[in-house]
């Protein structure tokens, strides 16, 4: 026989733990929000630092196609750590989202565990 008062704490106890499952998710998503942005600023500013160094180094005569060249390696070295960073932390996003989607996912089997006990304890 299934005691209800303990059927009722663990529910209670479910219920506490969800809210912290999605408020985790929320952060994550945020987290993953704010890592994108600080990688694109990065790129941003890499890639501007790299067209300035660009337009020096094209003032100079003897060295504009050294310059051409160095830019345009600048500016592909920018654009390859950004989409590595944005690789990293959609990996790192989604790596934490599917914990946290098997952690729902055990609680939603275990409510669905305890409400069948509670009705078949009710049919007894």
């Amino acid at each position: 026989m299934v005691n209800s008062d303990e059927v009722f704490e663990i529910i209670a106890q479910i219920q506490d733990a969800m809210p912290a499952e999605v408020r985790q998710a929320k952060n994550i998503v945020a987290d993953r929000k704010q890592i994108l942005n600080e990688a694109n600023s990065e790129a941003e500013n890499i890639i501007r630092a790299a067209e300035e160094r660009k337009k020096i180094m094209l003032n100079q005569n003897e060295l504009v196609r050294e310059a051409q060249a160095k830019a345009k390696e600048i500016v592909d070295d920018a654009k390859a750590k950004s989409a590595e960073i944005r690789k990293a932390a959609n990996v790192y996003a989604d790596g934490i989202l599917k914990r946290a989607e098997e952690s729902l996912s055990t609680q939603l089997t275990d409510i669905k565990k305890t409400r069948s006990t509670l009705a078949n304890s009710q049919k007894k």
